[in-house]
């Protein structure tokens, strides 16, 4: 009688054993690579597009911690601190390395060329030499850019728009963001707008914002464009920015809505948290057997204008109701 019980036991065992190991195996193990803070950190403001992500993947089944793990790397603002985080996730022999931004992914890359890697809101990929076409990356790289060679023209007409006597900009951006600012894609807008347009770098390494100003003011510059590249968006760069906007009364347009939320003027540009969304798109194809060479890099397809009136009055200026009416934002 006990060795009947003892063998229906160890039967029962060896039957349950390979739902176990093929539940196991189920469970998916990818990269997050972010360049910005990590959302515990005091500075930090909401990870852009993080939520959106996780939200993303969560309708296409995959939940944390049961079907899905996510090992999460911020380099907290130093860029060179990439490569040995993307390292690190390799180490861990993820499935699938999520980068945050086109620095992320380079850096990612430099390290992998097996490993596929999904660039949920990328600046200019062919530009920088990520993928060899939109269409057909053709490497281990694709995902989701947010560039478009005419949003630095709208930017410009925008701001024109608000500022009608408008004839000296400034275009800011870091030594390290030039491959994905598109400077030169708005040079001909500003000559149809009749707008003189003054690119204004600051270094990478010690970015001497004050500086940057202290030169716009002296060449009596009417109007500021931020770089959408990943530097100057930066959280803590990004609020030294505004601080010194404001201080100079100086008008100026930014690429995401992140800015206005923390007291940018005006905005235009990319839904970033429709990117992130999207780019679980990516994950789930990927991790049912598309190779990313295959899967062709999407542009933005979402934008949104946001307005924030309580800058407008600190530098006294009024927004025409023209492009009030055309706001998904306004903050009053």
């Amino acid at each position: 009688m006990r060795l009947s019980r003892f063998l229906v036991v160890l039967i029962v065992f060896a039957l349950s054993f390979p739902a176990e190991a093929q539940q196991t195996k189920d469970i998916h193990k990818i990269g997050y690579l972010s360049r910005d803070l990590h959302p515990s950190d005091s500075r930090a403001s909401r990870p852009r597009g993080l939520e959106a992500f996780r939200e993303g993947l969560r309708e296409l089944g995959y939940i944390e911690g049961k079907n899905i793990i996510i090992e999460y790397r911020y380099a907290e603002g130093r860029f060179e601190r990439l490569p040995a985080l993307a390292e690190e996730l390799a180490r861990l022999k993820v499935e699938i390395i999520v980068a945050d931004t086109s620095t992320s992914a380079r850096a990612a890359k430099k390290v992998t060329t097996t490993i596929p890697i999904v660039m949920a809101n990328g600046g200019n990929p062919f530009g920088s030499g990520l993928v060899a076409d939109l269409a057909r990356p053709g490497g281990n790289v694709t995902g989701l850019t947010n560039y478009s060679p005419e949003l630095l023209g709208k930017r410009l007409e925008l701001l024109k728009e608000v500022v009608p006597k408008l004839s000296r900009i400034a275009f800011i951006e870091a030594s390290s963001d030039a491959i994905s600012s598109g400077f030169k894609d708005m040079q001909t807008a500003a000559e149809a707008l009749a707008l003189k347009v003054q690119l204004i770098t600051v270094q990478a390494s010690n970015p001497d914002f004050e500086g940057a100003f202290r030169l716009m003011l002296k060449d009596r510059i009417g109007g500021v464009l931020t770089s959408p590249g990943p530097f100057v968006s930066f959280t803590l760069h990004r609020k030294k920015i505004l601080e010194l906007l404001e201080q100079n009364r100086i008008p100026a347009v930014h690429p995401t809505a992140a800015w206005i939320n923390e007291g940018g003027l005006l905005s235009y540009g990319p839904n970033i948290d429709d990117l992130f969304r999207r780019s679980a798109t990516y994950v789930d194809k990927i991790l049912k057997g598309r190779k990313p060479a295959d899967l062709p890099v999407e542009q933005p397809t979402k934008f949104e204008l946001a307005i924030n009136l309580k800058t407008a009055k600190q530098i006294r200026l009024t927004i025409p109701q023209s492009v009030l009416y055309r706001a998904d934002k306004v903050i009053k």
